[in-house]
């Protein structure tokens, strides 16, 4: 396989994996409990990813700092995770999806009003148009509920906060033992709550959620986040970056057709918009990389999702 078809082949896995997650989280909490699910999850697929980074001559020693920094991130991304699995009761995957690939949007608030860059007018005008989207999206519709929405809306708030945060704190060089220790962090973090609120019956755990919970752990955090990381190192930034605008349209059709999601003119409105801006918001940061695809670089607990 040419070097070419190999960039395309992991684009292509990242577009239909993270494009997938809303609806395997989806299908997850329908009998799977929703803090259990979440947390047991990261729980797994951090303790796989270490499993492979301490294969021989790997290590998983970092200095106490970048430990500290992972726990740090690992509260607010695999949180930001956690809350996204709560709203996807009262919000279609569809939209969810939508609102969370504003996480770009809400970086560059926090480049602009915390980290006071100075940024083009283009990436500024992407931000408001794109903030317009949102509060589209944010009118209820096509069966969501003001308290599903809202929850989405904060889970893309604290996955930008992760995010914009990864850039800066002091983290392990290696992105798979960063990663590695994030979601351990956070899903050991969310264990013992989602212990104490649970009594699961598993029993009454359906094939097809417990199907959609371990496709999240392998396919969702392992085999996309390699194929992300991969990415970064042999492709283009601005070719890596598409994922953030490919990914809702993705979640948005497997939402119609595997949930049967309605999709309204509505959304639709919405969708145009935070796409559209995103796009511009992406290229344009890439282009004066390091940029936004640095600050909200993803980590397999989100693909935002």
């Amino acid at each position: 396989m040419s070097r070419a078809a190999k960039v395309w082949a992991a684009l292509w896995a990242v577009y239909l994996i993270w494009g997938s997650t809303c609806l395997a989280i989806a299908v997850a909490i329908e009998t799977l409990p929703t803090l259990l699910a979440v947390s047991t999850r990261f729980v797994a697929a951090g303790a796989i990813m270490a499993a492979v980074v301490a294969r021989p001559g790997g290590s998983m020693r970092v200095p106490v700092r970048a430990a500290a920094s992972c726990v740090v991130i690992g509260c607010l991304l695999p949180g930001a995770n956690a809350v996204l699995f709560f709203a996807e009761h009262d919000v279609p995957t569809g939209l969810a999806s939508l609102i969370i690939a504003s996480v770009p949007l809400w970086v560059m608030v926090l480049r602009l009003g915390v980290a006071r860059e100075r940024l083009p007018w283009q990436v500024l005008a992407g931000v408001g148009v794109g903030f317009a989207g949102v509060a589209v999206l944010a009118q209820p519709s096509g069966g969501a509920k003001a308290y599903g929405i809202a929850l989405c809306v904060l889970s893309a708030v604290m996955w930008a906060t992760g995010s914009f945060l990864s850039s800066r704190l002091p983290l392990p060089a290696d992105s798979f033992v960063a990663t590695s220790f994030e979601m351990l962090a956070g899903g050991l973090i969310l264990l013992p709550i989602g212990l104490a609120t649970t009594h699961p019956h598993f029993s009454q755990f359906s094939g097809r959620s417990i199907f959609g919970f371990f496709y999240l752990v392998t396919f969702g955090s392992v085999i996309g986040y390699t194929a992300y990381v991969w990415l970064l190192d042999n492709a283009p930034l601005g070719k890596v970056a598409t994922y953030a605008y490919v990914n809702p349209v993705v979640a948005i059709a497997l939402g119609v057709i595997v949930l049967h999601e309605s999709l309204t003119w509505t959304i639709a409105l919405g969708a145009v918009l935070v796409l559209a801006c995103v796009a511009v918001v992406v290229r344009r940061e890439s282009e004066l990389a390091p940029g936004l695809a640095d600050d909200a670089k993803p980590v397999p607990i989100g693909e935002a999702t």
